[in-house]
């Protein structure tokens, strides 16, 4: 969207010169840069949203990487020595095994 691409990048120079972001402020950069169709709810979205974060914190955030998630214990971590206890098969397989919901692996809809 040609709005929300617009605000975003007032509220990106606005940044870089260290000036607190405002509605105000960025519609001021938007008539300044003659882009007239922005509805007003945008610059007080973005304004709101940024209010109090520091938008280069943040980009760098972003770009150092990937937020780790909560990390998985692997079968060698789980059993030092080998056994499975928890995945051994009697042979009976039918179907309604717990290991094919996904809890093994801490991926529960309800957790």
């Amino acid at each position: 969207n040609k709005a929300e691409a617009a605000v975003s990048y007032a509220a990106l120079i606005l940044a870089d010169a260290n000036i607190n972001i405002t509605a105000d402020k960025l519609q001021t950069l938007l008539n300044a840069a003659n882009i007239e169709d922005v509805e007003p709810i945008w610059t007080t979205l973005f304004a709101k949203a940024l209010e109090g974060k520091d938008v280069k914190d943040l980009l760098t955030a972003v770009a150092s990487g990937p937020a780790k998630g909560p990390e998985v214990a692997t079968k060698d971590e789980n059993d030092k020595d080998g056994n499975d206890k928890e995945g051994e098969s009697d042979g009976n397989d039918d179907g309604d095994d717990a290991s094919d919901s996904g809890s093994d692996i801490g991926m529960s809809l309800f957790d």
